[in-house]
C-alpha cells in the first residue's frame, strides 16, 4: 500500500524468513558459523535456541541455501509434533526413500542404507529438525540413536535440532542426558538491542529500495517505542513497523511519530504480558506484600 510513497520496489517488513533480508548481527554470524562448522566437519548433532521470532528460522534458511550449492543432502523437518515411527518416516521421505508404509525396523534399515551409501561417496547428509522443542522425548531419543551410525573417524549423519528455549530444558533433562553428551555445538540467539534494532530496521528499508533513510522514517523515538513494543524480537519489529508504515499512509504523514507505535502496539496487544511475564509479576507482587506492614503483624 505504501510502497509507492516511499519508492520501496518490495515491502520492507514481510515476516517470512527470506534469507536476503538477514541483518547478520554478531549473534547470529556465530549461530550461522556454529551450524556449518558441525555440518561441515561431521561433528554430529548442532542446537541452536532462541525466544520466537528472534530469526532461528531465517538462519535456518540460509544454511539452506549454503547446502544447495554443495554436495551436502539434507532432509528439513519444518513440524516436529511427529510420533518417533511418523518422524522417521518424514526424514526417510525427504530423502526421497520409499518410508510410509513400513515398519520403524525397515525404515531405519533404509535410512542406515542410504547414509552409509551417500558416506562411501564421500557425501554429508544432514537432518535439520525446525520447532525440535515440540519433539517428544522419544523422537529426539530416536535423533541420538541416528548418530550411532559412526567410523572411528567422523558420524556418518549430522542432525541440527533449532527450537525455543524449552528445547534447552528438555535436553538439560535427565531423561535425555545420553543425547546432550553427543551435542558438539550449542547456540543460543538473543532478541536485538536498541542498536540493533535501529540498524535492522534502516537495513530492511535500503534492501527494500526505499527512497528514505531508517531515521528520517522513523524518528529516534519512534524506534526507542517500536524496541520497548518488540523487546527487540525481529519477527515483532516488522510487524510494528509494517502497521505503523501503513497508518502513517493512511494519515498522510511522512515520518512515523511515536505516538502511531503505541498505538499499533496497543492493537496487537503488545503491551500484555505473557502468562510467564504475568507470573513473575504475580510473584513479585506476592513478594511487595509480604513486605508490607499490615502483613507483618
Amino acid at each position: 500500500m505504501y510502497n509507492g510513497v516511499y519508492k520501496c520496489w518490495r515491502n520492507p517488513f514481510e515476516i517470512t524468513p527470506d534469507p536476503s533480508f538477514l541483518f547478520s548481527t554478531k549473534g547470529h554470524r556465530e549461530a550461522l558459523a556454529a551450524l556449518c562448522c558441525c555440518v561441515r566437519r561431521r561433528r554430529g548433532i548442532g542446537v541452536l535456541t532462541g525466544e520466537a521470532g528472534t530469526g532461528k528460522t531465517l538462519l535456518i534458511c540460509c544454511l539452506l541455501r549454503l547446502l544447495k550449492h554443495s554436495d551436502i543432502g539434507y532432509a528439513y523437518v519444518f513440524n516436529s509434533r511427529l510420533s518417533s515411527l511418523e518422524f522417521l518416516q518424514y526424514v526417510a521421505a525427504d530423502f526421497g526413500l520409499d518410508a510410509w508404509s513400513k515398519t520403524k525396523g525397515q525404515v531405519l534399515h533404509e535410512l542406515s542404507k542410504y547414509i552409509v551409501a551417500r558416506h562411501q561417496q564421500r557425501l554429508t547428509t544432514v537432518i535439520v529438525v525446525d520447532e525440535a522443542h515440540d519433539l517428544s522425548t522419544e523422537a529426539l531419543e530416536e535423533t541420538r540413536l541416528l548418530t550411532n551410525l559412526e567410523t572411528a573417524e567422523e558420524k556418518l549423519l549430522q542432525i541440527l535440532l533449532v527450537g525455543h528455549s524449552e528445547l534447552d530444558e528438555k535436553l538439560d533433562s535427565l531423561e535425555l542426558r545420553q543425547l546432550k553428551q553427543r551435542i558438539a555445538t550449542r547456540s543460543h540467539l538473543e532478541p536485538l538491542d536498541l542498536e540493533e534494532t535501529s540498524g535492522y530496521i534502516r537495513h530492511r528499508l535500503h534492501l527494500a529500495g526505499a527512497n528514505v533513510d531508517g531515521r528520517e522514517l522513523f524518528a529516534d523515538q519512534a524506534i526507542e517505542r517500536i524496541y520497548c513494543h518488540s523487546r527487540g524480537i525481529a519477527r515483532l519489529i516488522n510487524t510494528v513497523c509494517e502497521n505503523a508504515l501503513t497508518t502513517a499512509f493512511l494519515r498522510q504523514l511522512t515520518k512515523v511519530p511515536p505516538d502511531i507505535i503505541d498505538e499499533v502496539a496497543f492493537d496487537l496487544r503488545l503491551n500484555v504480558p505473557s502468562p510467564a511475564r504475568r507470573s513473575e509479576q504475580n510473584s513479585d507482587a506476592a513478594v511487595e506484600s509480604d513486605d508490607d506492614p499490615a502483613f507483618m503483624m
